[in-house]
């Protein structure tokens, strides 16, 4: 399958960082292509993997969980479940930091570690006497929701993920090689520290000793200013925050595939490259500054990217069209074939359709970070053995999300149900704008998409034999086409197509309002 082909294959990666007022743009390229948006407002709080000291406001035994005051709006929700085993050592731990007001009467390393508790325990019998806790962010806040907090407490590194008060190591299981596994264990069981846990990331595959100390020395320093900043704090207060989105995004993902990082401002220009020449010295020349005049945006071709991608309609290459809608409970995703057919099987269209979606699925999910239940209504195939080749792309495709998923096989209705753990609220950009035509009484689809969505729709005619054909458009968009003597965009089609083709303005037409007619002058219906 062609598919799997381009998943299997090298993939490039760029980060275009866009530093405004308001705040940090972030976007990730994979051969060119949008797959992840990210906005870090410059004023932003309360992201995952923030540490707070909280107090506890309210225990709610029905629900086995518990209210914390973090200094949001409203108060933070922890559930039994996310206390951590290790509950009692942190409450212990926090308590300890607070009082050790000259910070020399406590030494972690000298920490005693508390009993664990049960998994079947009740919140008041752990957090009784409301006291003040460390807690991490698990979910930024969402609508009406406060955050939702964790005390599995863990500090992420590019190699290792350092986690206090247990003596577990653990190594990632994307690690196929039984050998490499044993290696990378062996190796940080010699070098962890006492009273830490260590999480073998798959990033440190093939890594020397010296490369994941020196990473899990970094974090145990993070935890040294965490207990620096305890000492006669009072909650609700920060006491860490997770590294910015930019060198969070580097940490997680920096590869031998990423060939480019490019920021438009001298600042973070500096602290990008910096962190790449502490975390991957021989690819710190990839980080480029940009300071052509244009929006950072607009020359990489992301603008038109997130024009034509965050509709409620998506289109395909193929002429095939994505609607994605969301109700309170879950996202639904229709297929729809379109005006296109590669053959004339309908099994073989369908599944290659399908086929087509899914990867445009895939990439919808991750850019908008689309979380909770996503129902997506394929269309209909009759041979289990192309449900199943559909589930098996779906699965391939979203091995690339970070976020934790699962994918379930194609009902005999025709349904495919995923779940996506989300973390933040869902990227939702506006795609419309102002129609010039109508004085802003109403809206229209991008004008940046335009001129794309002719020439699509003059290959297809082109494919049907068409060969002398008229193109009304409103004189604006006549201006557009013909500018040009030699090498205007309505010469640059004939030549591509090899037709006859006019173009004609109509004053009455709206801005992209446009129109195919041929050789006997009947209009073109699609």
């Amino acid at each position: 399958m062609v598919l799997y082909l381009k998943v299997a294959k090298k993939v490039n990666k760029e980060l275009i960082i866009n530093v405004a007022p308001s705040g940090v743009e972030i976007a990730l390229l994979e051969d060119k292509k949008l797959v992840e948006l990210h906005n870090e407002k410059a004023d932003a709080s309360f992201a995952v993997g923030d540490l707070y000291l909280g107090k506890v406001k309210k225990l709610i035994p029905g629900l086995n969980a518990a209210f914390i005051d973090v200094g949001f709006e409203k108060d933070a929700f922890l559930h039994y479940t996310d206390l951590s085993p290790y509950a009692r050592s942190i409450l212990k731990f926090t308590q300890q930091a607070i009082n050790d007001k000259d910070g020399k009467n406590f030494d972690f390393d000298q920490f005693q570690i508390e009993p664990e508790i049960i998994k079947t325990g009740k919140i008041n019998e752990v957090l009784n006497g409301k006291p003040n806790i460390l807690v991490q962010i698990l979910k930024e806040p969402i609508a009406a929701k406060g955050p939702r907090l964790s005390c599995e407490l863990s500090l992420p590194g590019r190699f290792v993920v350092l986690t206090p008060f247990n003596e577990i190591v653990a190594v990632s299981k994307k690690i196929h090689s039984a050998d490499e596994r044993k290696r990378l264990h062996k190796i940080v069981e010699a070098i962890r520290p006492k009273n830490f846990g260590v999480i073998v990331r798959t990033a440190a595959e093939g890594k020397t000793t010296a490369e994941l100390h020196q990473d899990l020395l970094a974090l145990v320093d993070n935890w040294k200013a965490i207990q620096t900043n305890l000492r006669s704090a009072v909650p609700p207060a920060k006491i860490m925050s997770e590294q910015d989105k930019t060198t969070s995004i580097l940490r997680d993902l920096l590869n031998e595939d990423f060939n480019k990082v490019v920021v438009n401002d001298k600042n973070i220009y500096n602290d990008t490259k910096a962190y790449i020449q502490k975390i991957a010295p021989h690819k710190a020349d990839i980080v480029t500054y940009y300071n052509n005049g244009s929006p950072v945006f607009d020359s990489y071709g992301i603008t038109k990217q997130v024009k034509s991608s965050f509709g409620k309609t998506v289109n395909l290459p193929s002429g095939a069209y994505l609607i994605i809608e969301h109700t309170e409970a879950l996202h639904v995703i229709d297929v729809n074939s379109g005006y296109k057919s590669v053959s004339n099987n309908q099994e073989e269209n369908a599944l290659e359709t399908n086929l087509e979606a899914a990867a445009e699925i895939a990439r919808q999910l991750r850019l908008r970070d689309i979380g909770g239940i996503i129902v997506i209504d394929f269309i209909d195939m009759k041979l289990p053995d192309n449900k199943r080749k559909l589930q098996e792309a779906m699965e391939e495709l979203m091995k690339a999300d970070r976020s934790k998923h699962a994918v379930l096989p194609v009902s005999k209705f025709g349904l495919m149900q995923i779940t996506r753990q989300r973390m933040r609220p869902e990227v939702n950009i506006t795609t419309t704008e102002v129609c010039p035509a109508c004085g802003g009484s109403g809206k229209i689809g991008s004008t940046l998409l335009l001129e794309d969505e002719i020439e699509k729709r003059l290959h297809y005619l082109t494919t049907h034999s068409h060969k002398n054909l008229l193109l009304m458009v409103h004189p604006i968009v006549y201006s557009h086409l013909t500018k040009g003597i030699f090498s205007s965009i309505l010469k640059k089609w004939k030549r591509k197509y090899k037709i006859k083709l006019q173009v004609e303005k109509n004053n009455n037409y709206q801005l992209i309002e446009f129109r195919f007619f041929d050789e006997h002058d009947d209009e073109i219906k699609f």
